[in-house]
């Protein structure tokens, strides 16, 4: 895999990482590397733990405004939530997103300040990327986020949360799939069936 070299005009990937963050052997821990320039959505350990709307969305809103380039996005889990709750002059400045392994805030009770999930379309091309037996969230729930939302859906079949735990650490395809967006490109516009192991 290339490392996408920092150019003025290749946009900035901010990482937004969902409850709890992402450890050291997350896919979006060990991508920062090849990216050059990216931004890591930080906050106190406590609303990494108890999530509040206002205040994940303030972060994530002033990581992007901070830029002078265009942004893309790549979420996982909460993250990908708090990034459809963005207000429309922030989510503007974004180029693209990587959706992966929504959560669905409503089945968890510290999770509940993210509800209602926005569904409406985005102003920006996104891919979100789902799995079957995602503990969650339901595939049909993310299937309707991605159908609202405008996204290009992935299904990976037993995948689990898509994080270290299923067995997701570096993740070649969705490093692939997160530079298809930087370079502009979209995957194929078709659900792709990916038989990874979990």
């Amino acid at each position: 895999m290339i490392t996408i070299q920092c150019m003025s005009s290749n946009p900035v990937i901010v990482f937004v990482p969902g409850w709890k963050n992402s450890g050291p052997g997350h896919w979006q821990s060990l991508w920062a590397s090849r990216y050059p320039g990216s931004v890591r959505i930080q906050m106190p350990a406590n609303d990494w733990l108890v999530p509040k709307r206002d205040i994940w969305i303030r972060a994530i809103s002033q990581a992007i405004l901070s830029q002078s380039r265009p942004v893309v996005i790549a979420a996982h889990s909460l993250g990908c939530i708090a990034t459809t709750h963005l207000p429309g002059e922030v989510a503007n400045r974004i180029h693209g997103a990587l959706f992966v392994a929504p959560a669905d805030p409503e089945r968890r009770g510290v999770l509940t300040d993210f509800t209602p999930v926005p569904y409406q379309s985005l102003p920006y091309h996104s891919v979100l990327v789902a799995s079957a037996n995602d503990p969650y969230c339901p595939f049909r729930t993310a299937g309707a986020y991605a159908r609202s939302w405008g996204s290009e859906l992935v299904r990976l079949q037993n995948a689990g949360h898509i994080n270290v735990e299923s067995g997701h650490g570096d993740w070649p395809l969705g490093l692939a799939l997160l530079d298809s967006i930087v370079l502009g490109h979209a995957w194929n516009g078709e659900r792709l069936n990916e038989l990874e192991p979990a």
